[in-house]
């Protein structure tokens, strides 16, 4: 007696089968080297702690830090190009660049969270300096600030407060979320925040050793409790969280469900050693840029 199998099923089967033997294209994160004397700073910059840094959409390097005139900017091969920031800022701690490459940044010193364009003008300051709060209008040591496209932007209220401030493109309150625990939705130091394309928020809940993911109102949607101590974290264009591990002193990669897939970076004060890294970012071409706030420095890497 013959069995047939219909010809739908056996598509299937066989599909099944060469998806299975196809090789994948997911190769893992890359290796690193570190890239020797980089950067190159003129002898009148003398970093103090490198607290964040970002890159535009020239691959242009914006590092944070807290010295004279806290915003460097530099090339990509690590050249100065200027700085800007003197008197403005207490005590530099978070930088990010929106997409017509403003530049926003969180002063834990004044609890102030500015807004400039490319070259140094202020456009927007929230907050009231050097009075801490928890109302609409005032922040108590911001961390992070992330910018969706269409201009709303979140903060992450951070070291006094618990929680997460939501604005519209012009600064107007919109909502919140969060206060101090442990629980969903909950916050041990909200240090960093960051956006998916999809418009989810990112926070690494820094002092519960996880990162909490929710929707663009606050909804609570997972958590990824195999970060480490997420000091700073970085979402890549193929949705690899990169995550600054300060505890840990090393840089983790995460994959889309916030499992663990690769590790560089040792504690030390040594080249490709870190000590307390706080800050991280990705440029266009895969390089992975770290600041330390103790190391005073940042390094660069690019893949092998």
């Amino acid at each position: 007696m013959t069995t047939r199998i219909p010809v739908l099923l056996l598509c299937l089967v066989l599909f099944g089968i060469a998806a299975a033997m196809a090789p994948s294209n997911d190769k893992g994160p890359p290796e690193y080297r570190l890239v020797a004397g980089w950067p190159e700073l003129p002898a009148e910059v003398k970093l103090g702690g490198v607290a964040a840094v970002a890159t535009d959409a020239a691959d242009r390097v914006y590092l944070f830090h807290r010295g004279k005139n806290p915003v460097v900017v530099l090339d990509k091969d690590g050249k100065f190009l200027r700085s800007w920031g003197e008197g403005l800022v207490d005590t530099a701690h978070g930088l990010r660049l929106d997409h017509e490459n403003n530049v926003w940044v969180t002063d834990i010193g004044h609890h102030l969270v500015h807004k400039f364009d490319a070259a140094g003008k202020l456009l927007l300051t929230l907050g009231k300096k050097d009075q801490p709060g928890e109302t609409r209008d005032q922040f108590n040591k911001p961390t992070d600030v992330a910018v969706a496209p269409s201009g709303v932007f979140y903060v992450s209220d951070g070291y006094g407060n618990s929680r997460v401030v939501k604005f519209d493109k012009d600064g107007k309150y919109l909502a919140e979320w969060g206060k101090k625990g442990k629980g969903p939705g909950e916050f041990n130091l909200p240090h960093a925040v960051c956006l998916d394309a999809k418009g989810n928020v990112y926070v690494g809940d820094r002092e519960n050793n996880r990162i909490q993911i929710f929707d663009a109102d606050g909804k609570f949607l997972a958590q990824w409790p195999e970060s480490g101590a997420p000091y700073g974290i970085f979402l890549t264009m193929d949705r690899r969280m990169l995550v600054a591990d300060g505890r840990g002193n090393v840089v983790r990669f995460l994959d889309e469900q916030g499992k663990p897939v690769a590790r560089f970076g040792e504690k030390g004060t040594g080249p490709g050693q870190f000590t307390m890294p706080h800050w991280l970012c990705v440029d266009k071409q895969g390089a992975v840029y770290v600041a330390e706030v103790s190391g005073k420095r940042v390094q660069k890497f690019v893949p092998k």
